[in-house]
């Protein structure tokens, strides 16, 4: 296994699951209001490891047997890690902060919650945002595309995977300590500006390796 792939695996997803959104604000508030955390985390993370999967390995096959494809999607790739960081610079300039409001749209009302239907709900904020799809199948899957089978394709898998696993269960679990923190812009603002210039890097890689190719 190449610690510098899993490395690098790693950071994309991360980067990528840290933005703001509908799903993190879900698995956030079920956190902060103690209801069936561990059945809405692990589904979510099941239902990412599957797109990951998906992406890594099923559009892996595609790319090797159609190289022209491999090259637009790698491009796809570098495209949307230019528009991720500057997304992301826009945020470190003007943060938002995940309040009461925003979890209240995401989740909806958690008290009296059976666990089937947060199950349900953690189901449609993961299957149902097409963003997901571009994550997995189009970012995480184009750069993993410079990867041939083998360890180098496995250890991209599993960092993706592993950064997958620490945020959502990182989130729930942590919530209530990371509430107060995530309340105030500046901790957003650090957040975002790293996130971007880790994109901006990776997709100069990207980029150089695939006009080398």
């Amino acid at each position: 296994m190449s610690a510098s792939i899993f490395f690098e695996a790693f950071i994309i997803s991360l980067g990528l699951l840290t933005a703001i959104g509908p799903q993190n604000a879900y698995v956030l508030r079920q956190g902060l209001r103690h209801r069936h955390v561990f059945a809405v985390t692990t589904t979510t993370f099941l239902s990412d490891t599957i797109m990951i999967c998906l992406g890594v390995l099923g559009v892996g096959i595609t790319l090797q047997k159609f190289p022209l494809f491999s090259t637009i999607l790698g491009w796809g790739g570098v495209l949307f890690l230019v528009w991720f960081a500057l997304m992301s610079v826009r945020r470190a300039l003007s943060p938002e902060v995940v309040d009461q409001n925003m979890m209240d749209e995401a989740a909806g009302n958690a008290a009296g919650q059976t666990v089937k239907v947060a199950i349900l709900h953690a189901l449609a904020f993961a299957w149902l945002n097409p963003w997901a799809y571009v994550d997995t199948m189009a970012l995480l899957g184009g750069v993993s595309s410079k990867y041939p089978f083998g360890g180098g394709k496995i250890s991209f898998l599993l960092g993706a995977v592993a950064a997958s696993a620490i945020w959502f269960y990182g989130l729930a679990m942590g919530a209530k300590k990371m509430a107060p923190l995530f309340a105030k812009k500046v901790t957003w603002q650090i957040l975002d500006s790293l996130i971007a210039i880790i994109m901006l890097a990776i997709s100069i890689t990207l980029a150089v390796h695939l006009l080398q190719g």
